[in-house]
């Protein structure tokens, strides 16, 4: 592995020219998967198989499938070479507020579809699957997503109309972070007491002291974990007590979502907020570092185009 991050470019143009080239970039994703040199077949597990260098893949010789090194990752199935997914995931990871799908489609030369596409894929490996628990002093805040109805498109802004006159207008996002240390945030239905004390329990250690705003659903919280809050309509710090760091990152996320992104359907808005805790979490990274660290996580995970229309439809639908 050391052999393959001492030979990544260091900025995003050298590595467009690096990944560039197809071979090339075949043998840093098989290097990179399989170190030990011997690809192995995703469905059998088997090390036995032969190499088709006309179609760069690999046929199994115990289930007889073939197989590439895109297959049981999230480029699986996917017509566009890695001479584009990894310049793609790498632009991704180094675009501090976010990238679009139209500047992605610009640059490697792919449709809009497919870059939207690309990214929804390259976020769902971004996503942590870590399920260590935050301690120590931790902030505990939430925040408000959505843009005005106005400004919507047709399409859209009856339905949005009709979640407005129920209250419901913008998506509430709950985050909780680890005082100079990572973030955990997420989606949520509201923000009420239930909702709130479900996303401590299971992302807070016990022992654990929390810092919050006055609101009433952090009272009595579950036993061994303790709180201290602030009254914002007084003051936003008393000593150590704030959240202060939280909101930073509530601005960073915003910045990403209006200045970036502009429109977020709240059906996919838990993967936007994945990809900025991402990159919030890895912040102290070079982009060749957080390269690799969503590489390290594409393997097993898979989403499909009929699953990203389906939850756009039962969104216009529900």
């Amino acid at each position: 592995m050391e052999t393959v991050q001492s030979a990544l470019p260091e900025m995003l143009q050298m590595a467009v020219l690096y990944f560039g080239d197809q071979d090339r970039a075949l043998e840093f994703l098989t290097k990179f998967r399989w170190p030990d040199g011997k690809p192995t077949c995703p469905r059998c597990e088997s090390q036995e198989n032969s190499y088709i260098s006309t179609r760069r893949i690999w046929k199994c010789k115990g289930c007889k499938r073939q197989f590439s090194a895109k297959s049981g990752t999230i480029m699986e199935d996917s017509p566009i070479g890695l001479d584009k997914w990894l310049p793609a995931i790498w632009m991704i990871c180094g675009c501090k507020n976010g990238i679009s799908s139209y500047e992605i489609a610009r640059g490697l030369g792919v449709s809009q579809k497919t870059a939207w596409f690309m990214l929804h894929r390259v976020r769902l490996a971004m996503k942590s699957g870590s399920l260590e628990k935050l301690s120590g002093e931790i902030e505990a805040d939430e925040t408000f997503v959505g843009g005005k109805i106005s400004n919507m498109h047709k399409s859209r802004k009856r339905k949005m109309q009709m979640r407005s006159q129920k209250g419901d207008n913008k998506t509430v996002v709950l985050g909780l972070l680890e005082r100079d240390g990572r973030v955990r945030a997420a989606v949520a239905p509201s923000r009420r007491r239930h909702h709130i004390q479900s996303h401590i329990v299971n992302n807070v250690e016990a022992g654990s002291k929390l810092y919050t705003d006055e609101l009433t659903s952090y009272d009595n919280l579950p036993e061994g974990i303790t709180r201290e809050f602030v009254n914002h309509l007084d003051s936003y710090v008393q000593g150590q007590v704030h959240t202060n760091g939280l909101e930073n990152f509530w601005s960073l996320l915003k910045r990403t979502l209006k200045g970036t992104y502009v429109s977020v359907d709240p059906v996919h808005l838990q993967s936007y907020v994945d990809e900025q805790a991402f990159r919030f979490n890895n912040r102290e990274f070079t982009d060749a570092d957080r390269f690799i660290s969503v590489l390290s996580q594409i393997a097993g995970k898979r989403l499909t185009f009929s699953e990203l229309i389906t939850k756009e439809l039962d969104s216009l639908s529900g």
